[in-house]
């Protein structure tokens, strides 16, 4: 319910832009729909790569514990990184 209305008050607010920018109110649908369409296109294409650069580091079965663990603290101090960016913004 919450992705629901989250994504109902995001497209009002990109409509209420592109009619801001002077887009005509027949051409707003399609402009939406190609909009979603390139997000989910780059989605899945973000994807793939991805599984495919997993595959490829799956070739080599035995890595060190420590190069196990890279991508475990670079997630981690991101989501850190960009939570105290937004708490921040928030309380100023």
């Amino acid at each position: 319910m919450v992705v629901f209305n989250f994504s109902v008050l995001h497209g009002f607010r990109f409509t209420g832009a592109l009619a801001d920018i002077g887009l005509p109110q027949n051409d707003i649908p399609l402009a939406l729909a190609f909009f979603n369409i390139g997000g989910e296109l780059g989605q899945i294409a973000f994807v793939i790569v991805v599984l495919v650069f997993i595959k490829i580091l799956s070739i080599k079965k035995e890595w060190p514990v420590i190069i196990k663990q890279i991508p475990a603290y670079v997630i981690g101090s991101l989501a850190t990184f960009w939570m105290k960016e937004r708490v921040v913004a928030f309380w100023n």
